[in-house]
């Protein structure tokens, strides 16, 4: 059982289910210095890294609108639809607001939802001073070499 319950908790992500990861709690919120930020079209989301991928934070943001690449590469948008089914996200005005907290397998899916369409999350989430998570990995391996 053991051996079954691991592979599936490798395979279901790959398969854009999440259901078996635990639930980052509030109360999980890290230092300042760690926040990261992704933000476009004037909506702005807040998270940061996990041991299990990436969190957005509740009350952050998404675009409404979908990007038209949906159509072709649907993961975007069929996780949307699935947070919005979830009550995760919910429409308020002209964009999606984050009703809890929720943990995503990468920083790139986490920014796909925020963005309504494919994105790179290394590049969109940035901390308060504008370094790229890409950046800031790049730095935190120099450091180590």
């Amino acid at each position: 059982m053991d051996v079954f319950l691991f592979r599936m908790e490798h395979l279901l992500p790959i398969l854009g289910q999440e259901f078996l990861k635990p639930v980052v709690k509030s109360e999980a919120k890290a230092k300042k210095s760690d926040l990261l930020y992704c933000e476009i079209k004037g909506v702005k989301a807040t998270g940061r890294q996990t041991d299990n991928g990436f969190v957005i934070f509740k009350g952050s943001e998404a675009v409404l609108e979908e990007r038209p690449s949906t159509q072709k590469y649907q993961y975007a948008a069929n996780l949307r639809a699935t947070l919005r089914s979830d009550g995760i996200i919910g429409e308020k005005g002209n964009r999606l607001v984050f009703l809890a907290d929720q943990e995503f397998s990468s920083p790139s899916a986490a920014a796909a939802v925020v963005h309504g369409g494919q994105a790179n999350g290394l590049t969109a989430w940035k901390d308060s001073k504008g370094i790229s998570l890409k950046q800031k990995e790049e730095k935190d391996i120099q450091q180590n070499d």
